[in-house]
């Protein structure tokens, strides 16, 4: 697994790519893609960076682990390939969407579309195994992740970081929240959406923040 980064990603995450976490967690990767099937595709894991470069970061949200069934991944957190069905969370997602600033839900989950306009849709970790849930925590990503966050908390001014749920709050600790708008709710898992999912008006608040500094909006 060779990691390929946005070039503007490698110049602050080279320090990570070098500790010797990393260097285990490649070769658990590679081994883990050689012998079994694993999500997303290789070429997708950093999608979500190669499709949002540092420096145009505006929004970060925080997920915990890619799809973990055929055609469903895609290297971005809460996305799904178009042909693929909605899982639950997102088709609450486009709901509260709807509800909050009026934008009609849309015909294909892939969110690619927020992605080329900063939206960070990253994942706690970035691989899994097929029908495995959870099958590649611990292994090394959740400590790159935590640096990712912590990095553009940082370097970075004037974000905007969605935290959806209680796995993804427990990040907050990595952001600086006197620099940045920090936004929590329940999780859209149909399990916890009405506890506070619904009606958190993050995507109206998001905007709102992202104007107030001068920023493009993001359509959502």
């Amino acid at each position: 697994m060779q990691v390929k980064i946005h070039p503007s990603w490698q110049a602050h995450l080279q320090s990570e790519f070098d500790k010797p976490y990393f260097e285990k967690l490649v070769a658990f990767v590679r081994q883990e893609y050689a012998t079994t099937t694993v999500y997303p595709p290789g070429r997708l894991i950093f999608n979500a960076f190669n499709l949002c470069p540092f420096e145009q970061v505006k929004v970060v949200l925080i997920g915990q682990d890619p799809y973990h069934e055929p055609g469903q991944a895609q290297g971005l957190c809460f996305s799904v390939n178009d042909g693929i069905q909605f899982p639950p969370s997102l088709i609450n997602i486009f709901k509260e969407i709807h509800s909050d600033i009026g934008t009609p839900p849309p015909t294909s989950g892939d969110l690619t579309r927020w992605a080329r306009q900063g939206v960070l849709l990253l994942n706690a970790t970035l691989t899994v195994r097929e029908h495995q849930a959870g099958s590649h925590q611990r292994h090394g990503w959740e400590e790159f992740t935590d640096a990712v966050i912590r990095t553009l908390s940082a370097e970075r001014d004037g974000l905007v970081f969605i935290l959806w749920g209680s796995y993804a709050q427990s990040k907050s600790y990595l952001i600086d929240s006197r620099r940045h708008l920090v936004l929590r709710s329940a999780h859209p898992s149909p399990l916890s959406a009405h506890r506070g999912f619904f009606g958190n008006h993050h995507f109206s608040q998001a905007n709102a923040y992202l104007r107030s500094l001068g920023k493009e909006e993001i359509q959502w």
